[in-house]
């Protein structure tokens, strides 16, 4: 069996989302002066590679907290567009698996784009579903969808059609994906477990592939 990990790393330096604070990680207690080392951490509750619950752009939908433990863990379809060169994701792209969408939980889009991480452009230009696109994968029942991008819609979005599509369908979302690229099989076993806050609307997530 081998792990490999699908999250980028929480640091004060990292991308985050803009108009967001980054996250803030001081050195509270030390060996020297305290006898233990310990470190406070202030950062928003969609930072780094992250999960959006229904609850984040839907009033009164479910916290992560109301989610059942299996929901973020089972089997993943990876659709590599990379070489597409799409902006827009539509059904054509996604018509042609849809047998194998039937017998996984998460479905999960490689655009690529998570090589530009750190930079400008990671924050511009990304490849997205549209919404036919998004409508049409809702009948598939997925536990969730994942994406190696900042959003799961535009960057000049207001009313995050696509986010609002999915989420209503209780269906979770997982932005910010890693090292998509290093996946060897199209199918593999995915985990993205959050956090357990109270109320969560979202929570960072130690996203990764299992692969048997």
């Amino acid at each position: 069996m081998k792990i490999i990990d699908l999250s980028h790393t929480i640091s004060p330096d990292m991308p985050v989302y803009p108009g967001t604070e980054p996250p803030v990680i001081l050195n509270e207690c030390s060996i020297e002066h305290d006898g233990f080392y310990e470190r406070k951490i202030t950062f928003y509750s969609h930072t780094g590679t992250h999960m959006d619950a229904p609850a984040h752009l839907i009033y009164g939908s479910e916290t992560l907290d109301q989610f059942a433990l299996e929901s973020f863990f089972g089997q993943a379809f990876l659709l590599d567009v990379v070489q597409d060169k799409k902006r827009l994701i539509d059904v054509s792209d996604l018509e042609p698996h849809q047998e194998i969408l039937k017998r996984v939980e998460f479905f999960i889009l490689h655009t690529g784009w998570s090589r530009f991480w750190g930079m400008k452009k990671y924050f511009h230009d990304y490849p997205v579903l549209n919404d036919e696109a998004a409508e049409w994968l809702d009948q598939f029942h997925l536990r969730g969808i994942g994406l190696d991008t900042i959003s799961a819609d535009r960057a000049d979005s207001r009313d995050f059609p696509v986010h609002q599509i999915i989420l209503k369908s209780h269906t979770l979302i997982i932005e910010n994906l890693a090292n998509l690229d290093i996946i060897p099989s199209k199918t593999f076993l995915f985990a993205c477990f959050p956090l357990k806050f109270e109320h969560a609307d979202g929570s960072p997530v130690r996203a990764v592939a299992i692969i048997e």
